[in-house]
């Protein structure tokens, strides 16, 4: 097998991955950016430690590497058009993604009001590697909602799980 078919076939493979669907964002002398991302999990209970992985090729991994603050916002099964918006699938430019009524201040990051778990960290380590860069984000305060579903990812679409109404 080729490299190019070995890399084709492992996108296909981990599109069959499922994940939680999360918008990450910063704000900072970088500025204030969001981005869909589904490459995150936990790394470390104590410390508290997210794991958090953006394509090196994006403009948006210098922004949260420079701002070096981020939130986490891990989204419910009624935001799949906010991940759409922060995926870049619709056109709504990030000024106007901002000016929504749907964000509060959580330890000086924006984070989704509404979100099931918004969790605002600051970058502590980071590894490039391959077409990613991993950043370590230490947890420095935290927000839950109980007893709403969640919204993740698999087969390269959106799907609503657990309980809660949306």
């Amino acid at each position: 097998m080729s490299e190019l078919d070995r890399t084709r076939e492992f996108k296909r493979a981990m599109s069959q991955l499922t994940s939680a669907v999360n918008i990450i964002s910063t704000d900072g002398p970088a500025g204030k950016l969001g981005l869909t991302v589904s490459a995150v999990c936990r790394g470390s209970d104590d410390p508290a430690t997210v794991i958090v992985c953006i394509n090196r090729s994006s403009r948006a991994r210098d922004i949260f590497v420079e701002n070096g603050r981020l939130a986490v916002n891990v989204l419910t099964g009624n935001q799949e058009l906010l991940a759409m918006h922060f995926a870049g699938q619709t056109g709504v430019e990030m000024a106007e993604r901002f000016a929504w009524d749907v964000w509060s201040d959580l330890d000086g990051l924006p984070t989704l009001r509404d979100a099931r778990v918004a969790v605002a960290g600051t970058i502590i380590d980071r590894v490039e590697h391959g077409t990613h860069t991993v950043l370590f984000v230490a947890v420095d305060e935290l927000r839950t909602r109980s007893g709403r579903g969640g919204l993740v990812y698999d087969s390269r679409s959106f799907h609503q799980v657990g309980s809660g109404a949306y």
